[in-house]
């Protein structure tokens, strides 16, 4: 296994801005005093219960490259954790695992519009070998340090070593996950309610703006349960058959997530159907008003052609009633035919 140099070509003076915490552990317990990086591999000893913690931040290549000689990591999986832009998966390199898991973060926002952002999307990658856990987030992902002072304040599930730190940040996406579902589920139901109002009908635009986020949220989340279930099975001799019941939580956890976005997918297409089908109702009333009114306005327009048609025998012409008897006639006429449209609810 190859060091972690001080000096020369290794960047040393830029690597601390991507590490934001490097810690041993030994028995569930963090060994008290600043470790560097430096000396940290000196001081791991995975069969005494001895492991290290390293947390990095959108490192750069040159900067995670240091992390990979030092711990032995696989030139893909580093790759992958220098790019991101990565679908959630489980990949084995020799005895280190390493797991990809797309973040969700709810954007707050005053009301839907069509340009509107919902949800934004990170990474953290983690790295789980032999007396050593690393993990590599990007993006808007959480910060992970609430999740290790959880850890540091339970030495029994801590001490089962990076499988417990694996376990954690799969553990804070997921709950992520059905958190950011919640406050989804009020956002469509806001729109339903809008859809279904008797006020001015809700722009399609904000409807299919929605389903766009939703779709980036199951893109996100449906791909982490092949990993989970692997992981939860029980047939990785790296986790624990005590860690294991705690993935098979998680797992759980993700599946209701799953379920809940499946269900929120048919929502809003039945509120897209709903809202396409109002509009299209809304359109043949208009047409019917307009045609109730063309009706109206053809009697007179009718008999107004015919009299001006300047005929030089036309017996109506030299009529003295002739006049308000036409007009009595395009009323009556007229009378009737919006009486009838009213009667079948054209106006």
């Amino acid at each position: 296994m190859a060091r972690l140099d001080k000096g020369g070509s290794g960047n040393g003076k830029d690597l601390p801005a991507a590490v934001v915490d490097c810690a041993l552990y030994e028995d569930g317990e963090r060994i008290p005093g600043q470790v560097g990086l430096e000396k940290i591999l000196d001081r791991i000893n995975p069969g005494a219960g001895r492991f290290a913690w390293i947390g990095l931040y959108e490192p750069t290549a040159a900067q995670l490259q240091r992390v990979a000689d030092a711990f032995d990591l696989h030139p893909l999986a580093v790759e992958d954790a220098v790019h991101a832009h990565q679908r959630p998966k489980l990949e084995r390199y020799g005895d280190t695992l390493f797991l990809v898991l797309k973040t969700i973060v709810y954007c707050d926002h005053e009301e839907i519009t069509p340009t509107s952002e919902i949800v934004d999307t990170g990474e953290i990658m983690v790295f789980a070998g032999p007396g050593f856990a690393i993990t590599v987030r990007h993006g808007s992902a959480p910060p992970l340090d609430a999740v290790r002072r959880e850890l540091e304040a339970d030495r029994h599930h801590l001490g089962h070593g990076p499988a417990a730190v694996l376990h954690a940040v799969a553990d804070l996406v997921v709950d992520h996950y059905l958190e950011v579902a919640e406050a989804f589920q009020t956002d469509i139901y806001t729109l339903e309610s809008e859809v279904f109002s008797p006020d001015k009908p809700v722009d399609p635009a904000r409807i299919y703006q929605l389903k766009r986020e939703l779709l980036e949220f199951k893109r996100a989340v449906a791909p982490l349960a092949g990993p989970l279930q692997r992981l939860a099975s029980g047939t990785l001799a790296d986790i624990p058959a005590s860690v294991t019941a705690y993935l098979r939580d998680v797992a759980d956890h993700h599946q209701r997530a799953t379920e809940r976005i499946i269900g929120f997918d048919e929502l809003v297409a039945g509120i897209l159907n709903a809202s396409t089908a109002q509009l299209s109702v809304q359109q043949n009333s208009d047409m019917r008003r307009i045609s109730a009114m063309a009706a109206l306005i053809a009697v007179p327009t009718m008999v107004a052609g015919v009299y001006g048609m300047n005929f030089d025998h036309m017996p109506e012409l030299t009529w003295r009633y002739g006049y308000p008897a036409v007009l009595t006639v395009i009323v009556v006429v007229c009378t009737l035919i919006y009486r009838a449209l009213r009667r079948n609810k054209w106006l």
